[in-house]
């Protein structure tokens, strides 16, 4: 399985920037493309997760998931969404908590991620995947407290899970053992984020918490200065990632496009016979 994530444009962005996202992207027949939560107000008019999904569908005849975060929805919000997605041919979602606003307190009707997908399960025909850390959630006491957690996700009907990025294929590999070893049998997907900007990977690990590997932080140092350089050693190090992780088994690949198609279809290109092999 080898699939994308987009994410919809910013609110001073416009829907051709989707368009050239996608069509660089959909003629490499990724299994899916997953579509990051963008709720209505903070996108521009017509490019809110929902009509992204459906158009990759209905013009790009590809399968997607939406991403739903519920920690501000309350359930008559959850079950709006429900009749949105249903209406529009939406079959598959990522069901996640979010990320805790400080200063936007939370909602009370879902306080976890495995709670959203117990409650839509009950109440629609939708397929549900989940989020997963190889490294263990950041607000968890320890890995084996978050696979816990996880397999919650999993009885709650989550189908399949795709990764937090990680830089560190051992890291999977021991998160992978721990989480069969908890009964946690569904697919999981390998979140793998080329590192094409320094900056851009400095604050993606600070929020989600994963670490860098000593060749990884080489790379950074040696190229940060270089864009051109950086963007090729972070294809080359993805690529590496990728090809291990197939030897080894893995379920699939969910690559984190960042919307960036030159260095989707650099990778694509560079495992496609790996992938399919």
């Amino acid at each position: 399985m080898f699939s994308f994530e987009i994410f919809p444009p910013k609110k001073d962005g416009s829907i051709e920037a989707v368009y050239k996202t996608l069509d660089g992207l959909t003629d490499l027949k990724p299994d899916f493309i997953s579509v990051t939560y963008g709720a209505g107000g903070n996108t521009p008019a017509g490019c809110s997760t929902r009509e992204i999904v459906c158009i990759i569908k209905e013009k790009y005849h590809t399968e997607s998931i939406a991403h739903l975060t519920c920690v501000n929805s309350t359930r008559e919000d959850i079950d709006r969404v429900i009749g949105e997605f249903e209406s529009c041919g939406i079959e598959n979602v990522l069901a996640l908590r979010g990320d805790i606003n400080p200063d936007i307190p939370p909602r009370e009707d879902f306080k976890h991620a495995s709670e959203l997908i117990s409650y839509m399960k009950q109440r629609s025909g939708l397929s549900f995947s989940g989020a997963c850390y190889p490294e263990g959630h950041t607000e968890a006491k320890s890995l084996e407290e978050d696979i816990e957690n996880l397999k919650k996700k999993v009885d709650a009907g989550a189908e399949h899970l795709i990764s937090q990025l990680f830089f560190d294929n051992h890291h999977f590999y021991e998160f992978l053992d721990k989480a069969r070893a908890a009964g946690i049998n569904v697919p999981i997907e390998a979140g793998i984020m080329p590192c094409v900007n320094a900056n851009q990977i400095q604050r993606m690990v600070t929020m989600c918490g994963a670490s860098l590997p000593p060749k990884f932080t080489k790379i950074m140092a040696r190229f940060e200065s270089n864009p051109e350089a950086m963007r090729d050693a972070g294809i080359a190090y993805a690529i590496d990632q990728i090809i291990d992780l197939a030897a080894n088994g893995v379920d699939g690949i969910h690559l984190y496009t960042m919307n960036n198609p030159y260095v989707a279809r650099k990778i694509s290109k560079s495992v496609e016979s790996v992938l399919l092999g």
